[in-house]
């Protein structure tokens, strides 16, 4: 099922999660050069908020990170403050397989602007569903070895939609892995990153442009959901949780974003 392209990259890319030099060497280009870039990038045109509420990020425990999906780089953005403010985990982003999977570009892509940490790929082919759920076992493997801060979208896909706040349903495959990660979740919603990159660079440039919004919220309580019997019925019920929390943290962003605008 998988091409022999996609198979070179899934093997390479999951060799470098190994311990080692070159896990070393990834997770350092991600904060000393990964983070720096995005730093510079956004930070005349960034206001971050709830930051206090944030769990001490243990290098030895794994986080998930639940967010909505405006824009390609709302993970990119989130992470990239906290690995500034200390964060030394490994990060990982499920991403589409299209470009990034299945071609030469793609790979050198990954590498260079997030140094690999666009993995695993998502399969939107129907008859490849079962790859999907290989990678999300995967991802929970990851989560309870231990070390690893991985950004999740419970929406499952971009929201394309004029409406910012206007979130899409949940997925289950988000709820899957919160269910069997044992790890933290901690909500964010980002508001105000475009999908052109010169746009929005040249906009920070100029100090000129929409700002960009993030408020970080409590970890999710999950409560008795945790304990229940897996299902996908469950799954959905964790991901709707999630979805719940960004919500609220949306209705949050939108009285800050009317503050920064003023009388």
């Amino acid at each position: 099922m998988l091409t022999p392209i996609e198979k070179a990259q899934i093997r390479l890319i999951r060799r470098s999660f190994e311990p080692g030099p070159v896990d070393e060497t990834l997770r350092w280009c991600q904060r000393a050069i990964g983070a720096r870039w995005i730093d510079l990038c956004t930070k005349n045109l960034r206001h971050l908020y709830g930051l206090e509420r944030l769990p001490p990020l243990d290098s030895k425990k794994s986080f998930i990170c639940v967010a909505n999906h405006r824009s390609f780089f709302d993970l990119y953005v989130v992470t990239a403050m906290l690995v500034r403010r200390g964060m030394p985990h490994r990060m990982l982003f499920p991403v589409r397989s299209g470009f990034f999977y299945d071609s030469p570009a793609g790979f050198f892509v990954n590498g260079l602007m997030s140094f690999f940490a666009m993995y695993p790929p998502v399969f939107r082919e129907r008859n490849r569903a079962t790859l999907n759920l290989a990678g999300l076992d995967e991802v929970v493997w990851m989560a309870r070895r231990g070390g690893a801060f991985i950004g999740v979208h419970p929406e499952g896909t971009r929201n394309k939609g004029n409406d910012p706040y206007a979130l899409l349903p949940a997925q289950s495959g988000v709820g899957r892995i919160i269910r069997h990660a044992e790890a933290v979740v901690i909500p964010v919603f980002i508001n105000g990153l475009v999908n052109d990159l010169w746009h929005q660079v040249s906009s920070n440039a100029r100090k000129k442009g929409e700002p960009i919004v993030a408020v970080f919220g409590n970890p999710v309580d999950f409560g008795e959901l945790l304990s229940a019997t897996p299902s996908p019925r469950l799954y959905k019920k964790i991901a709707e949780r999630a979805i719940d929390a960004i919500g609220a943290l949306s209705r949050e962003e939108r009285e800050l974003r009317a503050s920064l605008a003023g009388p």
